[in-house]
């Protein structure tokens, strides 16, 4: 990795991401996730999730919307249930997980089930920091920020992955 590669030098401009105020529904969520283009790398898109002074609070993707749907039954010990019972619950619970007619899980704010924003890089760190800080914490990208408050961007694991797997000219 270049000595003189920064963040700044790969983060990419916020607004380049889909966002959403964290008030918003999941069912809201899952109409922009859907627009954002799932076609293209769908373990990818991710929505910023922000507050009403614009403060990024977390981010929220696929993975995400499928926990906060995730019946209560699932969250229990495999213990407390058979084999053949658990397989006739999942069973019920796939035909009906995305129904829309689900109100009262679509009606969750995201807020409940968004993944927070607990590590930032800033615009002056090398890249190792923002990958050491990326592999550690099994995050797809990573907030930028300019003098440790303000958010001026995002850094993605893919793009340090280009920027690193690219041949030296």
């Amino acid at each position: 990795m270049p000595a003189d590669k920064r963040v700044k030098d790969l983060m990419k401009d916020i607004f380049e991401f889909p966002h959403i105020p964290y008030w918003f529904t999941i069912r809201q969520a899952i109409g922009i996730i859907k627009s954002a283009g799932l076609e293209k790398a769908p373990h990818q898109i991710v929505v910023l999730v922000f507050e009403e002074k614009y403060h990024l609070v977390g981010t929220l993707g696929i993975k995400d919307i499928l926990r906060g749907l995730e019946p209560v039954y699932l969250r229990t010990s495999s213990n407390e249930h058979s084999a053949q019972e658990g397989d006739m619950a999942l069973s019920l619970v796939w035909d009906t997980m995305f129904d829309m007619s689900n109100k009262e899980l679509l009606q969750k704010p995201v807020s409940d089930i968004l993944y927070p924003i607990e590590h930032f890089a800033g615009t002056d760190d090398h890249l190792a920091k923002a990958v050491y800080a990326m592999l550690t914490n099994d995050l797809f990208l990573l907030p930028v920020l300019e003098d440790k408050r303000k958010l001026v961007g995002i850094v993605t694991l893919l793009d340090i992955f280009n920027e690193l797997s690219s041949p030296v000219a």
